[in-house]
């Protein structure tokens, strides 16, 4: 019998200890309203989170992914139009393109950083190409800079997946300020997450922000007077009052997880046969995740799993090989770098409220594994 987990994945009630006091304020704020959808206090997390990011629009959506599909619906994205992707990547990403009827068009990652790799981008852009995704994953920026020129050569709309790195920076910008528009997620594991579904659209566009807000709300800003066919997709006043709270938190809580991904750097660099994140020079990344590689992946997480060590695999199928895409026509070997991720990447905890005791023992277990291998 495996042993119960000693130090889990993920452990979501100290989000709500820490924060009790606020958080049970803010429920009663809400309960004691009488207003329950949309309203005053989905507009104030509007305004703080706008402030937050450094953007001038905020419109609180369901969830990320809705959060993506209303970007592309509100530029006019659809049928018989692409969009880059990439490769490695979570679902959702490439599923808000398919929603509107466009083709996700996945690009290979960069080895170093996870992300997408700004170099490969220009040669999968054809003349049906719309728009440009890039995915902040694992909590660490893109690389830009090529992209911005990339986008501005071709005419093209960046619209960033910023929903792993809530407050997470490229130079003097904040992740969600790096493109046209940008999508969030607030789901309870992300670094901002709210106690359940929950979602945002980010921008700077006025007529965007115009169209989403119409878009998220049956395709009306009037009562019974419907100008498009819209959707029911608007942010929760009780998950916007826990975000309020936790949003005043989110640099502190930031600076615990670059502690220990710090930690994990200094301790884990040498391991032989063990990989680890690169962080790029122009980001400040948040750590979201806290992901390293092996080749005998899947016999390192059942043994730290049988040290009482939480692990998950991010991410375990390729969208280019599931099942829901064998339509596009993927074979196994079309995207070697993403399907070698797939076959060797693993998360290990990370978390606000781990200890240091807790990260020692992680790393002290991991390094037991790979010596016994090496």
């Amino acid at each position: 019998m495996m042993a119960e987990p000693k130090i889990p994945f993920l452990d979501m009630k100290p989000h709500y200890l820490e924060l009790k006091d606020e958080l049970d304020r803010a429920y009663s704020r809400v309960m004691e309203s009488g207003w329950y959808i949309l309203g005053g206090e989905v507009e104030s997390f509007e305004q703080e989170f706008a402030a937050y990011v450094g953007v001038k629009h905020c419109i609180g959506v369901g969830n990320g992914l809705e959060a993506l599909q209303l970007i592309l619906m509100a530029y006019g994205i659809g049928a018989g139009d692409e969009v880059i992707v990439p490769a490695n990547t979570y679902i959702a990403s490439w599923l808000a393109v398919s929603y509107t009827r466009a083709t996700p068009v996945p690009v290979e990652p960069d080895p170093a950083t996870y992300n997408i790799d700004p170099g490969r981008i220009e040669a999968a852009i054809t003349s049906r190409t719309r728009a440009i995704m890039p995915v902040h994953l694992y909590g660490q920026s893109v690389e830009m800079e090529i992209i911005w020129q990339i986008a501005k050569k071709h005419g093209l709309k960046i619209i960033e997946d910023a929903a792993q790195t809530h407050g997470g920076w490229y130079r003097d910008r904040k992740s969600g300020n790096l493109g046209d528009a940008a999508g969030f997620s607030f789901y309870p594991s992300k670094n901002l997450g709210a106690f359940g579904d929950a979602g945002a659209v980010v921008t700077n566009n006025d007529d965007l922000a115009d169209k989403v807000r119409v878009l998220r709300n049956y395709g009306s800003r009037k009562k019974y007077d419907n100008e498009v066919k819209g959707h029911n997709s608007r942010l929760d006043p009780m998950q916007a009052a826990f975000l309020r709270v936790k949003l005043k938190h989110l640099d502190d809580w930031n600076k615990r997880r670059d502690k220990i991904a710090k930690q994990y750097l200094d301790n884990l660099r040498l391991i032989p046969g063990l990989g680890l994140p690169s962080v790029s020079t122009d980001a400040v990344p948040v750590w979201h995740l806290f992901v390293i590689s092996h080749p005998e992946r899947d016999r390192l997480q059942l043994y730290l799993q049988e040290q009482g060590i939480g692990t998950l695999i991010h991410y375990p199928v390729p969208p280019h090989l599931s099942e829901a895409y064998q339509e596009l026509g993927y074979q196994v070997g079309d995207f070697p770098i993403t399907e070698k991720m797939a076959k060797t990447f693993l998360s290990i905890p990370i978390g606000p409220h781990m200890s240091t005791g807790d990260v020692d023992y992680v790393i002290e277990k991991i390094r037991v594994f790979c010596l016994s291998v090496a």
